[in-house]
């Protein structure tokens, strides 16, 4: 069911991190792997990142390399 308070990018983003399992910090992804789920371009994706934890769907963990995205809600 997609999320009426987002754009339609941010939903795109977050079904495919749930679909690909992406719902526990320790299963997070980095952007990289993102945009390769969603098929979507890296700075759309970016994009939908922070306006999916602006809005408190996704968690963003900072790390090493690159930051790491899971779904909280």
């Amino acid at each position: 069911m997609p999320f009426e308070d987002v754009s339609d990018r941010s939903n795109k983003v977050y079904d495919a991190m749930k679909a690909a399992g992406v719902t526990a910090e320790d299963k997070m992804r980095d952007a990289e792997a993102i945009t390769k789920m969603s098929k979507l371009p890296k700075n759309m994706v970016l994009q939908a990142l922070q306006e999916l934890q602006a809005k408190g769907y996704v968690k963003r963990r900072a790390r090493e390399k690159a930051a790491g995205y899971y779904i909280v809600k």
